[in-house]
């Protein structure tokens, strides 16, 4: 099986013995020729992926700051059509980065399930997060996606998926996104009280790659449970980050290669 985009970059992170980094960004805020320059900005800072919000109407797993980018990057007319153009542009401009579509499926059902995966391959989107569609509901699209290795399906866990991780851990692919804490993205970064015992049982289950990601911030934040996950995902903070500063390209490069920083000291 050959290695996708994401799968190469987790290697060559662990082959130097460092922790990667990723960060979440809403596609179109504040509109899509600025977030492919913040892309590219984040590419030359060191980040290791990036998670690339696709608005929707309804995003369920999301707190009030990513609803909010996501409202607007919709009021502004941004679509998943022109999100695959922007895609196919930054490849041709030389993005080599790894870049996830984290999204709900409606957006999947609506564009027609095997012409989105095979629309991923052609856009080179390496990978999809979706926190609404189950493991149990992932087989039509996991069908379609497997007839490359271009694009994989990323799981997601959380405390309470308790005995079902096993179950979705097997076959994975890429990285396992473990949520930090319970409810929705952006919250401060209060952990579950039992984060040590869930991510060492999450370790003892996969060889792949453990990413945690809701409610941080800072590399501090992750400093407690550094040696149980191999990388930390900032979303809400950073996009807050950005707002702050006029979504300068500059300040999403300079946290970034100060985050990678901290992290692997």
């Amino acid at each position: 099986m050959a290695k996708n985009r994401i799968e190469a970059r987790m290697e060559a992170c662990r082959q130097k013995k460092e922790k990667a980094f990723i960060t979440y960004i809403t596609a179109g805020l504040p509109d899509l020729a600025a977030t492919k320059e913040i892309i590219k900005a984040q590419e030359r800072g060191g980040c290791d992926v990036v998670e690339l919000g696709i608005p929707f109407s309804d995003p369920v797993a999301d707190g009030p700051v990513i609803q909010e980018a996501s409202y607007r990057a919709i009021c502004g007319g941004v679509n998943v059509r022109k999100i695959f153009e922007m895609m196919q542009e930054l490849r041709a401009e030389g993005v080599k980065m790894p870049i996830v579509f984290m999204m709900y499926y409606n957006t999947v059902l609506h564009y027609g399930i095997e012409a989105f995966a095979k629309k991923c391959r052609e856009a080179g989107v390496d990978g999809l997060i979706i926190p609404d569609l189950p493991f149990e509901e992932q087989e039509e699209l996991q069908n379609y996606l497997k007839q490359s290795d271009d694009t994989i399906l990323i799981q997601l866990v959380s405390p309470v998926s308790k005995d079902r991780i096993p179950k979705i851990l097997d076959g994975a692919r890429g990285f396992v996104y473990c949520v930090s804490s319970m409810g929705v993205t952006g919250q401060k970064a209060d952990f579950y009280k039992e984060i040590k015992s869930y991510l060492k049982k999450v370790n003892g289950l996969t060889e792949l790659p453990v990413m945690m990601g809701f409610g941080i911030r800072t590399a501090e934040d992750v400093a407690p449970v550094k040696d149980l996950i191999d990388g930390a995902i900032v979303g809400s903070y950073f996009i807050q980050l950005l707002e702050e500063n006029g979504f300068a390209p500059e300040t999403a490069e300079e946290y970034c290669a100060a985050f990678k920083k901290e992290l692997n000291d």
